[in-house]
C-alpha cells in the first residue's frame, strides 16, 4: 500500500491499525523477555554447580584438570562477561590453580617433556588462562615451547589419551595446540608457530572426521589455521547436517543425542560464524539443552571412558559420570550464554568461543519465536 493510500483511509481504521501494531510489538517483546528469562534461569542454576565442581577438585587435586578447572573457567569467564554473578574468589582461585600447575612444571614444559595429558592439558590450561585474562610471561612461553616441540616431526598434534569424547581426538588436540600457540606465542616463537600452523592446516583440510568430537574440533581448528573459506564451510555444513530431529547432536552416529555433543556442536558452529543464535538450528539446539537440564542445574552424560584415576567426589552430581557431566554442563552453559546479550564491562573480553580473537558475528538475544520462550 502506498503512503498516499494510507492517508486517504478513514481515521478510525488507521487508529485500529496502530492499535494492532502496538499489541503485536508488546507481544513480541514479552516473548523475547520470557525467552531471556528462561535462559538466564537455566544459566544461574548451572553456575553454582560448576563452581562447586571446580572448588572440590582444587581441594583434592594439586594438578590442573580439563573437566573440573578448564571448562568451568571458560563458562564462568563468559558468564562474568555477560553480567552473571559468579564467585569471584573461587574464579581467581581456579585461575591461580591452573597457572600454578604450569609454573611448577615450567622446566618440563620448556625442555619439551610436558606433563600428563601432554598437549591436551597444556592447551586447555592456556585456553583457560586466556579466557581469564592472564597475560603472557615466562611460564606461558615455556608451555608454548612444549607445544612447538611436541610431535614436531608430524603435521598435527596427536592425542596421548583415550578418554572419549573429550580426550580421544587428534582434531581436539590439534585445535587446543593451535589455540595455545595463537594466544601465547612470543615474537621469538612466531616463525616456528607459522610452520606448525601451516602444516596443521594442510592436515586438517585433508583429514576425515569420524565422529562428533572430530567434526566439532576439525571445524574450529580449520578456522585457527586460516584454511580456505570453502573448506571451513564444508566442515560446518557436515557438522550441521548431523543435527537430529530432536534438535540435539550425538557423540557417535549410532547413539542418542546428549548435552556434550549438542553443546560442543552449537558453540563450534557459532564460534566460526557458521550460524547465529537466532537461526533455526541453534534454536532447536537450545530447546534440546533446556529440556535436558536436570532440576539440580546439571546435565547428565554417561561416561564412555575406562577409569584409570582414583575416584574422588568433587561435589558435582552423577557419581562415576561426574567428570564428563561437569564438562557437558560447562559446554551447555557456554551454548546458552552465547544467546544472551553481552554486558559492557571493564573485564578482559577474551571469549572462550572466539578462538584467540578470530572475528565472529555479534551475539544477539534469542529470537522472538525462540523455544526458550515456551
Amino acid at each position: 500500500m502506498r503512503p498516499s493510500e494510507v492517508l486517504r483511509r478513514p481515521l478510525s481504521e488507521c487508529a485500529l491499525c496502530r492499535g494492532f501494531l502496538a499489541l503485536t510489538v508488546v507481544a513480541l517483546l514479552n516473548c523475547t523477555a520470557r525467552a531471556q528469562d528462561r535462559l538466564r534461569t537455566a544459566i544461574e542454576h548451572a553456575i553454582p554447580l560448576l563452581e562447586r565442581a571446580s572448588a572440590g577438585s582444587a581441594d583434592q587435586r594439586e594438578c590442573f584438570t580439563c573437566h573440573n578447572q578448564g571448562l568451568p573457567i571458560l563458562a564462568l569467564s563468559e558468564a562474568r562477561r555477560r553480567g552473571f554473578e559468579v564467585d569471584e574468589e573461587n574464579f581467581q582461585r581456579q585461575l591461580d590453580h591452573t597457572y600454578g600447575h604450569l609454573e611448577r612444571n615450567r622446566d618440563r614444559y620448556a625442555d619439551g617433556t610436558g606433563t600428563g595429558g601432554k598437549a591436551d592439558t597444556a592447551g586447555y590450561a592456556l585456553w583457560s588462562l586466556s579466557a581469564g585474562g592472564r597475560t603472557a610471561d615466562e611460564t606461558t612461553e615455556a608451555v608454548v615451547e612444549f607445544l612447538l616441540q611436541w610431535q614436531s616431526d608430524d603435521d598435527h598434534w596427536s592425542c596421548s589419551s583415550d578418554r572419549p569424547p573429550s580426550e580421544s581426538s587428534d582434531f581436539t588436540t590439534t585445535f587446543l595446540s593451535l589455540r595455545g600457540l595463537s594466544a601465547y606465542g612470543t615474537e621469538a616463537q612466531r616463525d616456528r608457530t607459522a610452520v606448525r600452523t601451516a602444516a596443521a592446516g594442510q592436515w586438517l583440510s585433508a583429514a576425515a572426521a569420524a565422529d562428533n568430537e572430530d567434526r566439532v574440533f576439525r571445524l574450529r581448528a580449520l578456522q585457527l589455521a586460516a584454511a580456505g573459506a570453502e573448506v571451513i564451510e564444508a566442515a560446518a555444513n557436515d557438522l550441521l547436517s548431523r543435527q537430529r530431529d530432536d534438535g540435539g547432536w550425538s557423540q557417535l552416529d549410532n547413539s542418542e543425542g546428549d548435552a556434550y555433543a549438542t553443546a560442543t556442536a552449537l558453540t563450534a558452529l557459532h564460534a566460526t560464524s557458521s550460524i547465529r543464535t537466532d537461526d533455526e538450528a541453534y534454536q532447536r539446539g537450545l530447546r534440546f539443552l533446556l529440556d535436558a537440564q536436570l532440576d539440580d542445574g546439571s546435565w547428565h552424560v554417561a561416561s564412555r571412558s575406562d577409569p584409570f584415576q582414583t575416584y574422588y567426589e568433587s561435589g558435582f552430581p552423577h557419581g562415576d559420570d561426574q567428570f564428563i557431566s561437569t564438562a557437558s554442563s560447562a559446554w551447555a552453559t557456554l551454548a546458552l550464554l552465547a544467546a544472551c546479550p553481552a554486558v559492557e564491562t571493564s573485564e578482559p573480553e577474551a571469549l572462550p568461543e572466539n578462538d584467540a580473537g578470530e572475528p565472529t558475528r555479534s551475539r544477539i538475544p534469542v529470537s522472538d519465536d525462540s523455544p526458550a520462550a515456551d
